[in-house]
């Protein structure tokens, strides 16, 4: 649990004490203020005795509305970002006397910041944690997982829950991490520039990794230049790796492969001191795959040689060639902290699926599901397809493909190179479902020569699930995959039904 008093909070974040909630009696101020914070909630609905509430504004619900019940579920401190409309404030500033709840103002009324404040100094307080930060276009989570299970075999993990990975998430990722972790994994993501750089200055990773530069969040950077460049401000929160602290020399990890490595390794990493290790296919990487094999399921196999000549093999749990890139780059954040890396690649090979992503599904009389509906990038799509491509099948291999968001000006080629992709992967029905952008992947499948006959077109899920669910045979093999807010896990929910 956390350490820190409501005093060291503010302290911490710039926050400003509500002296009216005091009623002027510093005995009452001295309480609320030496109250210990036992834990950072967001939802007033996980308030328990000696939680921090942060009260958020968002577009649907205002938390501040929820300051009063977090002060009678037992709260040690409210954090306001807001006045509060629909409640007196003479009402919440009784119940804090009364309660010896420290009533807070963050400055600027900036949530992100103030969590981001807060977890940066709760860091600070535990400089015996060995931090991982995780980011890349794709595969953060699936790295996360990986590193999660192979790093337990050498000590207690704290990481991200899910993908909570933004301002918020990664923040209380750093706050729920206990004194007693040995190692932290953090995956930290980006919409635009200079979000990383926030993230990374509040973690302050000892060893990083970038699972590569894609197009995700296009639309908002512009080019993938702009992307590799905000990726690599993970950079701005690691220290110099011949830094003389006693701690874990710090490295950046790459694959080999990257397109941007070089830009990254040159203008970020080495102006900053830091190490730079490359994973890949060639001879030469820190870990190579020497050897990577598919069986019917599309799992991999790989063959991992390390550079100081120990070779191990390893088969996933999860499907697809992509994922072995994910693999190396894990293999290499445990190789560098000494963790026992054979111990490590078994536990990454008994590691679960993780849901809604390349998540193999099945049910009686129903064809088999690739349930990959929790979100996509061109670069996934593209991945997901080769599996579907790549697992035994007796009857139809047939993809359901959504719409992707944050593509921008260039979601028109974009959508058009999934749609060139999916036609030249020889399947036998693909459904395209949404709208222009679901068009534009049509269009470009026609235009590869996929016929129309094996070509749908659906404007909603529930169109695609009515006319297709129907004709799915048991031993068809189905993708589903596109951005979370196509919603077309109910696409895969309501096939199995």
């Amino acid at each position: 649990m956390l350490q820190l008093t409501a005093a060291d909070v503010a302290r911490a974040t710039g926050a400003t004490f509500l002296e009216e909630a005091t009623g002027g009696k510093a005995e009452v101020r001295d309480a609320q203020l030496s109250r210990t914070v036992a834990d950072v909630v967001i939802d007033s609905r996980q308030v328990h005795e000696g939680s921090l509430f942060v009260c958020i504004k968002g577009e649907r619900v205002d938390g501040n509305e929820y300051a009063v019940a977090a002060v009678k579920a037992g709260a040690a401190a409210v954090v306001l970002t807001s006045d509060i409309v629909d409640v007196s404030p003479n009402l919440l500033c009784g119940l804090a006397q009364q309660e010896r709840c420290a009533v807070l103002r963050a400055e600027g009324d900036d949530a992100e910041e103030f969590l981001l404040r807060l977890a940066g100094a709760w860091r600070e307080r535990n400089p015996q944690w060995t931090v991982v930060g995780v980011t890349g276009s794709v595969g953060k989570t699936t790295t996360k997982d990986m590193l999660a299970a192979g790093l337990a075999v050498g000590g207690r993990v704290h990481a991200t829950a899910g993908n909570h990975n933004n301002l918020i998430g990664m923040s209380l990722t750093l706050l729920s991490a206990e004194t007693s972790d040995q190692f932290v994994v953090c995956e930290m993501g980006m919409d635009h520039a200079g979000e990383l750089t926030r993230l990374t200055r509040a973690a302050r990773p000892d060893v990083a990794l970038v699972t590569n530069v894609g197009t995700s969040h296009i639309g908002n950077l512009g080019s993938r230049e702009a992307i590799a460049r905000a990726k690599a401000e993970i950079c701005a929160g690691m220290r110099p790796t011949d830094a003389a602290d006693g701690r874990v020399p710090s490295c950046l990890v790459l694959t080999s492969d990257n397109d941007f490595g070089a830009l990254i390794e040159d203008e970020y990493a080495r102006p900053a001191g830091i190490e730079v290790l490359r994973v890949g296919t060639r001879p030469d990487d820190a870990v190579c795959a020497r050897t990577v094999t598919l069986d019917d399921e599309g799992l991999p196999t790989a063959t991992l040689a390390f550079a100081d000549g120990l070779e191990l093999g390893c088969t996933l749990e999860v499907p697809g060639r992509h994922v072995v890139s994910d693999l190396l780059l894990a293999m290499a954040i445990v190789w560098r902290l000494g963790v026992d890396r054979e111990a490590a690649a078994q536990a990454i090979a008994r590691m679960p699926r993780t849901g809604m992503r390349l998540e193999v599904k099945t049910a009686p009389g129903r064809p088999r599901v690739i349930d990959d509906s929790y979100n996509a990038s061109p670069n996934s799509m593209a991945g997901a397809l080769d599996v579907l491509a790549s697992m035994a099948c007796t009857g139809r291999r047939v993809a359901v493909l959504g719409e992707i968001g944050e593509l921008g000006d260039q979601s028109p080629l974009l959508h058009g190179l999934v749609g060139a992709y999916a036609a030249a992967k020889g399947l036998d029905l693909v459904a395209f479902v949404g709208g222009e952008a679901a068009r534009q992947m049509a269009d470009a499948a026609r235009t590869m020569g996929f016929s129309d006959d094996r070509l749908e077109l659906f404007g909603s899920c529930d169109q695609a699930l009515a006319t297709l669910a129907p004709v799915l045979a048991e031993d068809d093999l189905v993708l589903v995959k596109a951005s979370r807010f196509m919603g077309l896990d109910a696409f895969a929910k309501g096939v199995l039904a």
